[in-house]
């Protein structure tokens, strides 16, 4: 079984050379001290990218933590990345695709992006809104 800390790792990756296939330059912090995963420039712009690896959390949805992990000194941390990142950019293995969700638009801890559903409210986030096109919204 794969730890976390490998999946994040393929899911980096696996943003980078989607990124720059889509002709962004992209740039990858030094160290893990920063909150976000890639710096990618289109241009006009740097945006501080931070990579998440979706799941799925029930039928016809994905899942991505919104907050960061750790445990320093054998203490359990949890923080958010509001006003430290510009838009998580993430994988779902499932289908292959990525989705460019900008930090303003994240919830605190965990986001829920839908596929389908029975009803079409103001609350649900739409996974096709999201859906990274190749182009940085």
């Amino acid at each position: 079984m794969r730890n976390s800390k490998a999946i994040g790792d393929e899911t980096e990756a696996r943003a980078l050379s989607e990124l720059v296939a889509c002709g962004y330059s992209v740039s990858v912090p030094f160290g893990d001290n920063d909150k976000y995963d890639l710096v990618v420039d289109d241009g006009t712009e740097l945006h501080r990218v931070q990579c998440k690896t979706g799941w799925s959390n029930k039928a016809k949805t994905l899942r991505f933590s919104t907050h960061s992990q750790t445990t320093k000194n054998g203490v359990y941390h949890e923080e958010t990345y509001h006003g430290l990142i510009d838009a998580f950019l993430v994988y779902y293995p499932e289908n292959e695709r990525f989705y460019w969700v900008d930090a303003v638009d994240a919830t605190e801890q965990k986001m829920e992006l839908r596929f389908e559903s029975e009803i079409d409210h103001p609350s649900i986030n739409w996974a096709g809104e999201y859906e990274f096109d190749g182009d940085i919204p």
